[in-house]
């Protein structure tokens, strides 16, 4: 028998319609601003110097420490690991230099600014260390490494100022602050005209006359106890003053003739502070100082000395003994004791008026 055929019914023959697909609407990402060439050159700047910074002063840390421990003339002991202290520096310096660069180029395109934020963070914490008490060690003993013989010398003479500080009474140095008001006026136009620190115009009243202008048996006259000057300099001090002479028995007039022949003895000594002042009050006594260092060929403060017989070889240092008091009563409205806590250290920091 033949197969029974099924036709087909209605539902079957029906083909299903593809539902359309719901459009999803995507949101366009917002295209990030591109950073201008000013903004690129700024922030590389920042981070150039902020990592600058850095590094220059872990190289005097590190130098400065590694000339103090090992500072000597023996080959093993001293020498040696002197040499492989810097070559590890350098080597260190090198690896940290391609640490940083990977970093950055990490960085950079996920936070255009971090590298440049990162480099000011690292020079403000390295400043912030540089500060310190034990750090300044280092860094004046990177001062003797770079400056030789004649950065010791002057190291040695500061401390002689330091001590001489020490040895002053404090009573007695407040009392010269007292008087030495009454001319401040006088003392600081002086300094400013000749471009002088009005401290150390202070620290030489101080020792010529303890702000008691008098007249004095070996000449001296006024506040600054003037005798003997080149009339160069008398006529100089006229014209600051805008006047045609000047009067030594003027207060005013006896500060700018000392600011002037202070300023002409520097210029002499080239700029040494220890001669200038030496020179000062030697005045032209004997031909001067720069004759008695021509006499016997010596080129500084130290090797003058033996050479100055009857001549007040310690003015110099009794001179900016006043002065550092006088600054510190200025910078801290007191006269701290050197030897209480860190206040060596402080005192340091501030320094020493004219160096």
């Amino acid at each position: 028998m033949p197969a029974a055929q099924t036709t087909p019914t209605k539902a079957s023959t029906r083909t299903k319609k593809p539902r359309p697909r719901k459009k999803t609407s995507r949101k366009k990402k917002p295209k990030k601003k591109p950073v201008s060439k000013r903004s690129i050159v700024l922030l590389t700047s920042l981070e150039v110097l902020g990592l600058l910074f850095s590094l220059l002063t872990a190289v005097v840390v590190v130098l400065g420490y590694a000339a103090g421990r090992f500072s000597g003339t023996e080959f093993f002991s001293h020498l040696l690991p002197f040499t492989l202290g810097v070559t590890g520096l350098i080597l260190t310096a090198a690896l940290l230099l391609l640490g940083w660069l990977r970093l950055r180029n990490w960085l950079r395109p996920r936070f255009f600014f971090a590298p440049a934020a990162l480099a000011l963070m690292l020079a403000l914490g390295v400043g912030a260390l540089a500060i310190r008490g034990d750090f300044f060690f280092a860094i004046s003993q990177f001062r003797i490494l770079v400056g030789g013989k004649e950065e010791a010398a002057r190291v040695t003479l500061t401390h002689q100022v330091y001590a001489a500080y020490r040895r002053l009474d404090s009573g007695q140095e407040k009392l010269l602050i007292d008087r030495s008001r009454a001319y401040a006026e006088a003392i600081d136009a002086a300094a400013a005209a000749y471009r002088l620190e009005p401290d150390l115009l202070h620290g030489i009243a101080a020792t010529e006359s303890s702000f008691l202008p008098r007249d004095s048996k070996d000449g001296g006259k006024g506040l600054f106890q003037i005798t003997q000057v080149p009339r160069a300099i008398l006529m100089e001090a006229a014209d600051h003053l805008e006047i045609e002479q000047v009067d030594v028995t003027n207060h005013r007039h006896n500060a700018f003739i000392a600011a002037g022949t202070l300023s002409y003895y520097l210029s002499q000594m080239n700029n040494d502070l220890f001669l200038g002042l030496l020179a000062y009050n030697i005045g032209p006594r004997n031909g001067g100082l720069r004759f008695i260092m021509q006499q016997y060929g010596v080129t500084n403060f130290v090797t003058i000395q033996p050479y100055l017989q009857q001549l007040p070889r310690d003015y110099p240092i009794r001179v900016l003994s006043h002065a550092l008091a006088f600054r510190l009563h200025r910078v801290m409205d007191k006269l701290p004791a050197y030897e209480e806590g860190l206040n060596a250290v402080r005192i340091q920091h501030l320094g020493i008026p004219g160096l």
